[in-house]
């Protein structure tokens, strides 16, 4: 069966031209306009990817309200944002609401394919088995590979998917300092800073404090990255 992909753009022949593009590599392709009409769809059948615009008509932030909305239906969706916004700001929040990419236009057909491609392969990583344990335990720290759950002396955790892939990097290998350009693998996506990284890191530990106020475990390394504390 194709895998299906959505794309969510008002310009009606931007998004044709992806969808040919798309279409000549045995994609299965659903046009949307705006936001409440890929919704109406998105609530009956999740596409496999989603590529959104994030100037929906009369919405100007209504992309990066679609990927909210998508999220809280699927974590692991791979979400690209294809917008003509390229200022850090808009970047880094498309980031931040775990779009897997964040391109600028005018793209590139061929470009826009291989990027399509590739999260596709990592989506395929992501749900394949492995041989790896199911539940990851390092002292208090209890990662479950399957369900995606983080738990701290026995007290869940909520992190979003990008913030579960840095804990398991970094606690996979406690003392082992994971480097900036590391880390900007881990979390799946082509364009990361380090100050993303940074506020993605921030988070984690804010999280963990609120159940543990000692909790110290992610140790920074200046310059460099970050590394998990060991035992």
């Amino acid at each position: 069966m194709s895998r299906s992909i959505a794309i969510v753009e008002d310009d009606r022949d931007q998004r044709e031209n992806y969808r040919d593009a798309l279409l000549a590599h045995n994609y299965d392709v659903q046009l949307y306009s705006n936001r409440s009409e890929a919704l109406r769809a998105f609530n009956t059948r999740l596409p496999d990817l989603a590529i959104l615009d994030i100037m929906l008509q009369h919405e100007m932030d209504g992309g990066f309200d679609l990927c909210r909305e998508l999220r809280s239906m699927s974590p692991d969706l791979p979400i690209i944002f294809l917008t003509a916004r390229n200022s850090d700001i808009d970047r880094v929040s498309g980031l931040r609401l775990d779009a897997w990419d964040y391109l600028t236009k005018p793209v590139n057909l061929e470009f826009l394919v291989v990027r399509v491609n590739s999260l596709f392969r990592i989506a395929d990583t992501l749900h394949a088995p492995d041989d790896t344990t199911e539940k990851l335990i390092i002292g208090p720290l209890e990662l479950n590979q399957s369900t995606m759950s983080v738990r701290w002396n026995d007290e869940p955790i909520s992190l979003t998917l990008t913030e579960f892939w840095l804990v398991e990097a970094l606690a996979r290998r406690p003392g082992h300092v994971r480097t900036y350009d590391g880390l900007m693998q881990v979390t799946r996506q082509s364009y990361v800073e380090k100050n993303t990284i940074n506020g993605y890191i921030r988070r984690i530990r804010n999280k963990f404090k609120q159940v543990d106020p000692s909790f110290g475990m992610i140790e920074t390394v200046f310059g460099i990255g970050y590394r998990w504390q060991p035992d």
